[in-house]
């Protein structure tokens, strides 16, 4: 598939898949008789995940490691592993203290007048 479809799928816009191919993070893409690059259905699976750790806060020199580990093969599973490991514990503690900052807004809200969980008073 062409840029544009691949863009079409995967919901990522054309500057955000050129980023991505010039940061390295993509394989080598083929090209078609017309010079046009070529995306395969692994190479969309790659945008989407990239996307995905992107958007949740991984460095972009940790998804450029993440990505050279991956050519590598299965024999570096392992440290991909830990590296997914380590970033959901990151997400995890990016989701406590938004929940943390949401109850506290909420809460403000409820003492201003408006409707949210808390109740009046529970909070100066």
């Amino acid at each position: 598939m062409k840029i544009a479809e691949a863009s079409r799928l995967s919901g990522l816009s054309l500057d955000t898949i050129r980023f991505y191919e010039r940061a390295g993070l993509l394989p080598i893409l083929e090209r078609g008789a017309d010079g046009h690059r070529r995306f395969s259905t692994e190479v969309l699976r790659w945008l989407v995940l990239f996307e995905r750790l992107r958007s949740t806060g991984m460095p972009m020199r940790e998804m450029k490691r993440y990505a050279d580990l991956a050519a590598k093969g299965d024999a570096t599973m392992e440290e991909r592993l830990d590296m997914l490991e380590r970033h959901l514990e990151r997400i995890a503690a990016t989701e406590a203290r938004i929940r943390a900052c949401r109850e506290l807004i909420e809460r403000k809200i409820v003492e201003h007048g408006g409707k949210g969980r808390a109740r009046p008073g529970e909070m100066s």
